[in-house]
């Protein structure tokens, strides 16, 4: 690993991960990239530590789970507060994720999970409280993820 950046093993690691973190072993990556699995789990330690490789994390179907009200609420912060409204708003009972957006105006996307609209219009308010201005709520349908390609080793023949 450099300093300025990923070298190609940290990259294929990360794209390996980020494909399937949950079924993929340090020996499966080892054995393709030509290294120990030893190798690859130190190299892992490192991504972690140096806050790269942030954590694991579940893909909930909320649906399938019995809650079809997941809503994307699209707030605006002051730009001065930004960082630390978004921070406070993933403690509103509801949220599971926020994304802070680099734009003057709508700069704050919130998912939230809400059981009934009577939830949705009370995590609405808890945001407001805090001083997000809520803009705009989209039920989300589906949620599709995938690898960084840029970190997909170069002569790998997957697509």
């Amino acid at each position: 690993m450099t300093l300025e950046g990923l070298d190609e093993l940290d990259q294929q690691i990360i794209h390996e991960l980020q494909r399937d973190a949950r079924r993929t072993s340090s020996q499966q990556i080892a054995d393709e990239a030509g290294v120990s699995a030893s190798t690859v789990r130190n190299r892992i330690q490192r991504l972690q530590e140096r806050g790269i490789v942030r954590g694991y994390h579940a893909d909930v179907d909320y649906e399938q789970a019995g809650y079809q009200l997941y809503t994307l609420i699209v707030c605006t912060a002051p730009v001065t507060r930004r960082e630390e409204l978004a921070a406070a708003a993933l403690d509103v009972p509801g949220v599971v994720r926020v994304e802070e957006v680099m734009t003057g105006a709508e700069n704050v996307h919130v998912s939230a999970v809400g059981t009934d609209s009577d939830d949705l219009s009370r995590i609405g308010r808890d945001l407001d409280e805090l001083g997000l201005e809520v803009v705009d709520e989209d039920l989300i349908r589906n949620v599709h993820t995938g690898p960084f390609n840029e970190f997909e080793a170069a002569d790998s023949d997957e697509a």
